[in-house]
């Protein structure tokens, strides 16, 4: 069995970035797979990342798994929590005990422990000047990321804000609220078409979303298109 030097594992992340991109443009692909390798190239259980709205708001993108997920979505209903600091502030947001540390955010505090989250590590997704969201890095035990982890951690968030932010100097005419608002958007298909696959086929959430992206991948279409086919019962995944 051959093992992957740390080195070759970040360069193949990037590629997984870099594939996300190929053919028509799919945000929700690219920004699935960021908090995919997130999970697998750093020390975190799992990883959440928030976008803002056209009016500034931040909502829930995507997220690695159902339990970060809630804790993601009731984070965005408080409308507190160290991915609204990092958010805010474009600086990072750790807190390496949340039981200890996490009073600041009692709604997102109390969340976090219940899905069994013991630390969190929040990211801007920021260039330059504009910063339009937050990942967020959970970990089931107390502590905060190495310092090689963090580096990393923010490469892979500045590498899919620099592709989102594109379209402003590719397209005189479109805005980057126009794209955020298209990846938010395309989550709202893709959140109603994992519910309808996963009643179908009495599986998971997680696992839904696995054989929709599979089943847009196979057809080369982004999968907005894909989860639309699966509502309107066009295909059966």
């Amino acid at each position: 069995m051959t093992i992957l030097s740390r080195a070759s594992l970040v360069s193949g992340a990037f590629v997984q970035l870099a594939d996300a991109l190929v053919g028509e443009y799919d945000s929700a692909d690219l920004l699935r797979t960021l908090v995919d390798q997130c999970v697998v190239l750093l020390d975190a259980t799992a990883a959440g990342l928030l976008l803002a709205d056209q009016r500034g708001n931040l909502q829930v993108i995507a997220s690695t798994s159902e339990e970060s997920r809630r804790v993601e979505v009731l984070q965005h209903q408080a409308g507190a929590g160290p991915c609204f600091d990092a958010y805010r502030s474009g600086m990072v947001v750790t807190l390496s005990d949340i039981a200890a540390g996490g009073n600041d955010y009692p709604e997102f505090q109390a969340a976090a422990l219940a899905q069994g989250f013991q630390s969190v590590h929040a990211i801007p997704m920021r260039f330059r000047p504009n910063t339009i969201g937050a990942l967020n890095l959970f970990r089931n035990r107390k502590g905060s990321l190495s310092d090689e982890d963090a580096v990393i951690g923010q490469a892979l968030a500045d590498v899919a804000t620099i592709t989102l932010l594109h379209e402003r100097t590719a397209r005189k005419n479109a805005t980057v609220n126009a794209q955020l608002q298209h990846a938010l958007n395309s989550r709202v298909f893709i959140e109603q078409a994992k519910g309808v696959i996963a009643a179908r086929n009495n599986i998971n959430m997680d696992e839904a979303f696995k054989r929709l992206r599979a089943h847009a991948r196979s057809r080369q279409e982004p999968m907005h298109r894909s989860a639309a086919d699966v509502i309107n019962n066009l295909v059966l995944i």
